[in-house]
This record gives C-alpha cells, sequence and structure tokens, in this order.
C-alpha cells in the first residue's frame, strides 16, 4: 500500500473481490467516514485491454460525479503493483442480493428502483458515456437506499469513438452486441429492461443451459409474458417492457423516454392504459 494513501486512509476489513483486485472499506482520518478502497493488483493484468479499462474507470467517474445516483470516486493512488480507488461505500448491498432472494418486486418497489437507475444512465448518456455493463452486480445501495451504479470498467465514450466489440453479461447484454455491430447507447436501455422484467419475474426473459444458449435465446429476441408469472403485472409495466427490451435499437426508447413513461411517472401504480 502507498505511503500517501496510508496517511490518509486506514484501511480495514475487506468487502468482496473481483476480476482484478479487492475491494475493502477504509476509514478517512481527515473525514472521519468511512469509503471503499479497489485495490487492483497491476500484474493481473493480461492485456492492453485490460489497461485501457484501468485507465479509462477513474477518468469517467470524475467526469460523472455530479450524478447522485453513481458511485462517486474521491482519490486515486498508485504505487509499484496496485491502483487504489477511494469511492463512496456502498454498504446496503447490491440488487443481485436482493433479486437472489426469490422474492419479486411489486410494481412500485421496482418502479422506485428503475427510476434511480434510469437516472444514472441518462446523465452518462447525456455526458457521452454508455456503460456497457449493467446488470444488478453494478447496482449497489448506500445506507440510507440510494442507488449507486458502479463499475465502470467496459464504459465508452460513445461521442469519441463507435462502440462495438462484444461486452457485458450474457443475461443482460443487447442483442446488436452480440451481432458485432456497431451499436449505440442504447445498449445500457435493454440492459435496464432486461433487470425491470426479471425483478417483476423473478426470471430472466432470455436464458439458456449456459452462455451460448443464451446468447441465441436473446438474438432471437422474442419477448414473452408467461401469463401464470404476469397475470397480475400492470399494463403499463408491460408496455415500458416492449419498449426497452425491442430487439431493434432505432425504436427502442431512450433511457430519457423511459423516465418520462407514465409507469414511472406514477410511481408503478395502476391505472388504465389500453
Amino acid at each position: 500500500m502507498c505511503e500517501s494513501f496510508k496517511q490518509n486512509y486506514q484501511l480495514c476489513e475487506e468487502l468482496g473481490r473481483g476480476r482484478f483486485g479487492v475491494v475493502y472499506r477504509c476509514f478517512s482520518t481527515a473525514a472521519h467516514a468511512s469509503f471503499a478502497c479497489k485495490s487492483i493488483y497491476k500484474h493481473s493484468l493480461s492485456d492492453d485491454t485490460d489497461r485501457h479499462c484501468l485507465d479509462a474507470e477513474p477518468k469517467i467517474l470524475h467526469l460523472l460525479s455530479a450524478c447522485p445516483n453513481i458511485l462517486r470516486l474521491h482519490d486515486v493512488y498508485e504505487d509499484d503493483d496496485h491502483f487504489h480507488l477511494v469511492t463512496d461505500l456502498c454498504d446496503g448491498g447490491d440488487l443481485f442480493d436482493r433479486i437472489s432472494s426469490g422474492n419479486r418486486f411489486s410494481e412500485p418497489d421496482a418502479a422506485a428502483i428503475l427510476k434511480q437507475l434510469m437516472a444514472a444512465i441518462a446523465y452518462c448518456h447525456r455526458m457521452g458515456v454508455a456503460h456497457r455493463d449493467i446488470k444488478p452486480d453494478n447496482i449497489l445501495f448506500d445506507s440510507r437506499g440510494r442507488l449507486k451504479l458502479a463499475d465502470f470498467g467496459s464504459a465508452e465514450l460513445f461521442d469519441v469513438s463507435e462502440m462495438n466489440g462484444v461486452v457485458g453479461t450474457p443475461y443482460y447484454v443487447a442483442p446488436e452486441v452480440l451481432m458485432g455491430r456497431d451499436y449505440s447507447e442504447k445498449v445500457d436501455v435493454w440492459s435496464a429492461g432486461v433487470i425491470l422484467y426479471i425483478m417483476l419475474a423473478g426470471v430472466p426473459p432470455f436464458y439458456g443451459d449456459g452462455a451460448a444458449e443464451t446468447f441465441e435465446a436473446v438474438l432471437r429476441g422474442n419477448l414473452r409474458f408467461p401469463s401464470k408469472i404476469f397475470r397480475s403485472v400492470s399494463p403499463e409495466a408491460k408496455d415500458l417492457l416492449r419498449k426497452m427490451i425491442c430487439r431493434d435499437a432505432s425504436r427502442r426508447i431512450s433511457a430519457e423516454q423511459v423516465l418520462i413513461h407514465p409507469w414511472i411517472i406514477n410511481g408503478g401504480e395502476m391505472s388504465d392504459l389500453a
């Protein structure tokens, strides 16, 4: 651990492990507050792509720091072996844990989460950033229950260059990503729509035995609402799902349009959408 980090923070217990490093709780002696520290082992970076992602993430987090629903980066440190990213501490768990409990979400609860998520995504898109790996594991909650979108390692500045290449996670990746074509920031809307579907249904809309079969199901994009599961789900929610999980990206609504959809405006409460 570099000396400058030690002068400002006390490293505490481990919170989790990822592909490249370990996340710890750390305590700022100056601020008298706890933060999270993501320590990334440089020698675990296997190629230039990994290094590019690591270099880009702090810059993108700085760019997005004004949004209250995006994980805030406070400090960056580097020593011979590690990078250390000090961020908000989100000790309220993540959305994956809430989904894994097995209980389906009520529509108001799902709408409250989606509204915060789409506020974060819409802000990213206004700033020219596509997240490209929206999934429950990357949706954190702080001690007050506020949603924080995290892990911008796959993010890209779409105003600077065309986006291509397969990134993301099988259940949540948009079909145009799998097709290997240039694609737009609307890939994030698709992924958020899949998350909404899972919150309401308890199962993903596209799945198979293994990644390959799941990818095939995503490419077919045959969105269904099984009556046994969706009998009590409102027409508004299903309307929004159709518009977010739309295989034709040119017809898929934007993040800003999600935020003004009646289901979001009404907080997931029932009304009489035809």
